[in-house]
């Protein structure tokens, strides 16, 4: 089969033929048809340390397709079932999704929504998955549509895209923030965000440990200094749901916006997710989703264009979500 491998450390993952993988016990076979391109993929394909685990190894963290075989042990899902598989350890330490067949925990795959094509599953992929999370946590801790604004940051990107689409349909009021704001305000804008902000709002940090209050709660994939200052502007009771580091792991902040204010930082990990966690999200995208804004945010690509897109993603120059057609 074609895959995507990533033959050892340091160095770039090539699409080359490998022996497809069969499932051991516990796991399903899957045919896949799609996956997707995430900024973790870019750094994987590009030989950037600290992701893949093993070596060799197919990478890509996404994959959809069809259970083809199961081993040991695996009663569902039935060889047959449309299934997504979203982080898990795959293009990590188990085999990914950038390849024509794959293998994966049968706990960890989750059978796609009626309501979803296998393309619109993968659209969605990891950024989809890992945005349902956020909403779902902020949804958990009780805020409502009118207790304020939204922050989104990072909003251009996959997982904020999605984000915004799914709040927007929520009936929350959304601020997006990019540092595109002048080439993508109008595509935010048609996902739902009732206002853009440039980046560079957020991007130098907090003047002081406490701003204004500002945001009810924040969806961030940025980190470091945009996440201090979204916190410190987070409003009496709200809470930010961190997923991404594009401008650091660092946090430069203090223990006010908790103490104070009773801020509340939480992640939104695609990678461990449970299985109940996984359904209760995947239910949601296939239920409230908007399919025309999925398809604004879609571009596709095939497998073997998949190292030249890595470099691009990793610059930031990517607007939604690349699916990947592994058959192309």
């Amino acid at each position: 089969m074609r895959a995507i491998v990533a033959q050892e450390k340091g160095r770039p993952a090539e699409l080359v033929q490998v022996p497809a993988p069969t499932p051991g016990p516990g796991e399903v076979q899957i045919a896949v048809a799609y996956s997707s391109l995430n900024y973790k993929d870019g750094a994987t394909v590009m030989g950037r340390p600290g992701f893949v685990r093993s070596y060799p190894l197919t990478v890509g963290i996404d994959a959809v397709g069809t259970v083809i075989a199961t081993g040991e042990g695996v009663e569902e899902p039935a060889p047959g079932t449309l299934v997504v598989l979203n982080g898990a350890g795959a293009g990590e330490s188990r085999p990914g999704g950038f390849a024509e067949v794959t293998t994966a925990a049968a706990e960890s795959v989750v059978p796609v929504p009626e309501s979803l094509t296998a393309e619109q599953a993968a659209v969605i992929g990891t950024a989809g998955f890992t945005a349902a999370l956020a909403v779902m946590a902020i949804e958990d801790h009780g805020l409502a549509p009118g207790d304020g604004e939204v922050l989104v940051t990072g909003a251009a990107g996959g997982v904020g895209s999605v984000a915004i689409s799914l709040l927007a349909t929520r009936g929350y009021t959304v601020v997006a923030s990019t540092g595109r704001a002048d080439s993508e305000g109008a595509y935010l804008r048609s996902l739902g965000a009732a206002r853009v902000i440039d980046r560079a709002e957020l991007s130098d940090g907090p003047e002081a440990p406490l701003a204004s209050q500002r945001w009810a709660a924040v969806v961030d994939g940025v980190g470091s200094s945009t996440l201090a200052a979204a916190l410190a502007a987070t409003r009496y009771g709200g809470i930010a749901v961190a997923y991404g580091l594009a401008q650091g792991m660092d946090l430069p902040t203090t223990v006010l916006p908790f103490i104070l204010r009773a801020v509340t930082l939480t992640g939104a990990n695609s990678v461990d997710a449970p299985q109940d966690v996984r359904r209760r999200a995947w239910e949601l995208l296939g239920a409230e989703l908007d399919q025309e804004a999925l398809a604004a945010m879609t571009r596709g690509i095939g497998l073997a264009e998949v190292p030249a897109e890595a470099e691009v993603i990793l610059e930031g120059a990517v607007r939604g979500r690349t699916v990947v057609d592994v058959h192309a």
